[in-house]
């Protein structure tokens, strides 16, 4: 600002010797520069630039002039510089101090003048210099007016911010109602995304189609598919693909080639269209025909102005979604530590007292001591009911190891307890299905494992997981007594089993296992392509 006000002073008088009031402008300014946080020393060499200001102002008006009288471009040229000591007042909050600065400058150009002289005469009067100086004051004051209503503005929202939980009680009863007031009152990402597909189809050609939405580990998941075969879709964010240019472009894409990891060749067009919520990017719509240029730009524009409303209801989806599941987590914890700080420990202390009192039984006392043994025996088998429980409660599926990981783990430390012989057989994608609906097989698989440890009778546990995104399938069988047996509660846990099925979308299938047993398995999306590859395999076979 001193080399502005410089230039422009040198601009007005045409006289070099005019710029040691700007020398003298830094030299009051320097103590706040160098010590901006002292109490003392800032505000004095702030009020100290603003009478240089005013003096340097009147001076060098009176030696810019025109036919005898001072114009006030000389004035304006040097009273720029008062836009940094008020600024520094504002970004410092020091309000008051600046309108003081203010009123000491608005004094000092008043005074200067009254004392300064123009061929004889008074510049006071001149009608120039006194609307310059008050067009820069009433600036100046303006800026500063404005810094400590926005100031005050802003310490009131800050202040009177709700709370965390009662911001979070408000926006979810807002969800609620939305929720309620929705077309088939459904916030299901898969649905919609199946609805988009379906839309998208009508529009443009598309022997494959996909939407996909953003997971961990900088990934996509399938959350919905439509064509004759699944496909392996390129999920990576990192790669070298029209996906990944589409999502950190966040514009539609089209391509010459296949998005799918193996693709069987010949003329083939992507169109990629980022579904995008605002500013984020949440999914991807992925087109795909068998012939060439079958997007062309009025075709994209058709597609995209379907997906701009379409990204805002998966938003709300998704959003739902991980609340929900925020919730659900945050509720398995809480239960898992009253079990753990309650009954869990009241067991052990009870079977504590079981031990010490067959420690002191009289040796004649059999029957007594039986029963002793009974019942402890019976606080073993439910403590470590009640460790299983915990144990269930707590498992995730982890991010990184995965679905079939996660099952794996559960079925070996059921089967461990139960002294039941564990088959396993794993098969899943790199792929990922969406968060919601791996926690949802994930406890599928665990009710189907703890009905068989439980009920059954069985000695052997066959748990197979398949996982081809959006296609999955988790099975449990067991050579147990068969469903007809089991208790009630199992039943139960079949309806339970049933229900999590339904809200993914899912079938779950029960049916006796040949020559005992029971198997129960759940299945999502469509398998056909998995049976045609079996079915060429079993046809190689017997060749």
């Amino acid at each position: 600002m001193l080399a502005l006000v410089a230039v422009l002073t040198l601009l007005a008088t045409r006289d070099v010797g005019q710029l040691w009031w700007i020398a003298l402008l830094g030299v009051a300014g320097l103590p706040a520069a160098l010590a901006p946080q002292h109490r003392l020393l800032g505000p004095l060499s702030r009020f100290a630039e603003v009478v240089v200001l005013g003096l340097a102002a009147s001076q060098v008006a009176a030696d810019t002039t025109l036919d005898g009288a001072a114009n006030g471009l000389g004035a304006s040229a040097v009273l720029a510089y008062l836009a940094v000591p008020v600024t520094v007042t504002a970004l410092r909050r020091r309000f008051r101090e600046g309108a003081a600065l203010l009123a000491v400058c608005a004094a000092t150009l008043l005074i200067s003048a009254a004392l300064t002289g123009v061929d004889g005469g008074r510049q006071l009067g001149q009608p120039g210099y006194l609307a310059v100086c008050a067009q820069w004051l009433i600036l100046a004051g303006l800026g500063l007016y404005t810094a400590g209503t926005l100031h005050r503005v802003m310490r009131v929202r800050v202040e009177g911010k709700p709370q965390p939980y009662a911001e979070a009680t408000r926006l979810l009863t807002q969800l609620r109602t939305v929720a309620r007031q929705l077309p088939g009152a459904t916030l299901d990402p898969g649905g919609i995304s199946e609805h988009l597909l379906e839309e998208l189809r009508t529009v443009a050609r598309a022997e494959r189609a996909a939407v996909l939405s953003a997971s961990g580990g900088g990934r996509l998941v399938v959350l919905a598919q439509v064509g004759v075969d699944r496909v392996d879709w390129e999920t990576t964010l990192d790669a070298d693909s029209a996906i990944a240019d589409a999502w950190a472009s966040q514009q539609p894409q089209t391509a010459s080639r296949s998005q799918a990891r193996s693709h069987a060749g010949g003329d083939v067009s992507a169109l990629i269209v980022p579904l995008v919520a605002g500013v984020r990017t949440i999914g991807m719509l992925v087109m795909e025909a068998d012939a060439a240029q079958a997007y062309p730009p009025p075709v994209v524009s058709r597609v995209t102005a379907l997906t701009r409303p379409a990204a805002l209801r998966l938003e709300a989806a998704l959003l739902f979604d991980d609340v929900r599941s925020l919730a659900t987590n945050e509720e398995r914890q809480r239960l898992a530590r009253e079990i753990h700080d309650g009954v869990a420990q009241e067991l052990v202390m009870v079977g504590y007292g079981i031990d010490n009192a067959l420690a002191t039984v009289f040796e004649d006392a059999d029957e007594t001591a039986e029963s002793l043994r009974q019942l402890r025996q019976e606080v073993t088998r439910v403590i470590t009911e009640l460790r299983l429980s915990l144990f269930e409660l707590r498992s995730e599926v982890d991010r990184q190891g995965g679905l079939a990981a996660a099952i794996a783990e559960y079925a070996r430390t059921v089967g461990a307890s139960g002294g039941l012989r564990v088959h396993l057989s794993l098969d899943e994608s790199t792929a990922r299905l969406p968060a919601a609906t791996e926690a949802e097989l994930l406890r599928i698989a665990q009710e189907a494992v703890t009905n068989a440890r439980k009920h059954a009778g069985a000695s052997n546990l066959w748990v197979t997981c398949e996982v081809d995104p959006p296609y999955a399938q988790i099975e449990v069988s067991d050579d147990g007594h068969g469903i007809g047996e089991q208790r009630p509660d199992g039943h139960y846990g079949l309806a339970i089993m049933a229900e999590r099925a339904e809200r993914i979308r899912g079938r779950l299938e029960i049916r006796p296992r040949r020559p005992t047993g029971t198997t129960v398995a759940v299945v999502l999306g469509s398998s056909s392509r998995r049976d045609k590859v079996r079915g060429n395999a079993a046809a190689a076979e017997g060749e």
